[in-house]
């Protein structure tokens, strides 16, 4: 019986390059800085940033100061630049991620978030419309660990009162997120429906695990999981 479905938001409920994005290389022009510099010490900072150690002003700060160029306005036009950018990925999303998370919410699935983000990311998934579908967020940067600890799904399973085998886990499959769910007993879907071929995109189609082309394909897997 499936009473839950736990969701990835990257690559999976939206994307990060349907939009103009704003990563390293373009912080580090902005800055004034040269590419190799700024990415040296911000790439460092991933892992901290991703469990709420440090945000994105410290880090920006650090690199900064760490080549001798600090500069407070400088910083903060970076930050809000970096926040604005994060904001307009959710503004091109799939037509059906909405419908389908309305769907489950009519046929009284419970509806999980687990994220890896940063606290811009955080931020933005907060303030975004998708935000008040989601029974809980377990949010990396506010839990202090991340995928694939299994951890961080227990904690989201203890949130929805649930147990794995009740748990449908969606996801495009970075940070080996599918590997882990499945092995805590949950169903795990690879969503591949904002896959493209050609981009800087991390992960491709996994053949171990179905696949889900499209949103409102996580509805078929729920209906014949409550059959």
């Amino acid at each position: 019986m499936v009473k839950a479905v736990i969701f990835d938001m990257y690559e999976t409920l939206i994307t990060l390059f349907e939009s103009p994005v704003y990563f390293g290389t373009q912080i580090a022009a902005d800055l004034g800085m040269e590419q190799h510099a700024f990415l040296k010490i911000w790439n460092q900072t991933e892992s901290d940033r991703s469990v709420g150690k440090v945000s994105l002003e410290e880090a920006l700060e650090l690199v900064m100061r760490e080549n001798h160029c600090y500069d407070e306005k400088l910083l903060k036009m970076a930050a809000e630049k970096r926040l604005a950018a994060k904001r307009e990925n959710f503004n091109h999303m799939h037509p059906d991620i909405l419908p389908m998370l309305s769907a489950l919410k009519q046929e009284k699935i419970k509806i999980g978030l687990i994220s890896n983000c940063f606290s811009e990311e955080a931020e933005a998934i907060r303030q975004s419309v998708l935000f008040p579908f989601f029974d809980i967020a377990c949010l990396s940067y506010e839990q202090g660990i991340q995928k694939p600890d299994e951890e961080i799904y227990k904690r989201c399973m203890t949130g929805l009162d649930v147990l794995p085998d009740e748990c449908i886990y969606v996801g495009d499959g970075g940070s080996h997120e599918l590997e882990a769910a499945e092995q805590l007993g949950m169903k795990a879907l690879q969503a591949t429906w904002y896959l493209k071929e050609g981009t800087t995109q991390p992960v491709k189609e996994l053949p171990d695990f179905l696949h889900v082309d499209t949103p409102m394909g996580v509805l078929e897997y729920v209906r014949l999981g409550c059959a």
